[in-house]
C-alpha cells in the first residue's frame, strides 16, 4: 500500500511540474489558477510522501520519488511542451527508469 502511495506522490510531483510550464505559458487569471493547481499537487506530493515514508526507508522513498517526477516531467515536456526527444534523452531516461525498479525490487 505505501508503495502505491509513492507512486501517487510521485505522480503529483509530475502534475506541478506540468502546472509550473503552463503558468510559465499563460497570462493574467489563467496564470493564477495554473499557480493555484501548483501548489494543490505540491502540498499532495509532500503530503503523501510523507505518508510512504512512515514504512520506507526515506532514502529509497525519496530515490523513487524524485525518479518517478523526472521521468515523468521529462516524458511531459516531449510530449506537452514540444522538448526534444533525441537518443541519449532517451537512453538516460530508460537507465533511470531501469535505476527507479531496481530500487524497489532490493528495497526492505
Amino acid at each position: 500500500m505505501h508503495w502505491l502511495i509513492l507512486v501517487i506522490a510521485g505522480f503529483f510531483e509530475v502534475g506541478f511540474t506540468f502546472c509550473l510550464g503552463k503558468a510559465k505559458e499563460t497570462a493574467g487569471t489563467t496564470s493564477y489558477l495554473w499557480i493555484v493547481g501548483f501548489f494543490l499537487s505540491l502540498s499532495l506530493s509532500m503530503y503523501l510522501l510523507y505518508r510512504a515514508t512512515q514504512v520506507l526507508p526515506i532514502g529509497t522513498a525519496y530515490a523513487v520519488w524524485t525518479g518517478i517526477g523526472a521521468v515523468g516531467t521529462v516524458l511531459m515536456g516531449i510530449v506537452f511542451f514540444k522538448e526534444p526527444a533525441d537518443f541519449w534523452r532517451l537512453f538516460f531516461i530508460t537507465t533511470l527508469i531501469a535505476s527507479i525498479i531496481g530500487l524497489k525490487i532490493f528495497s526492505h
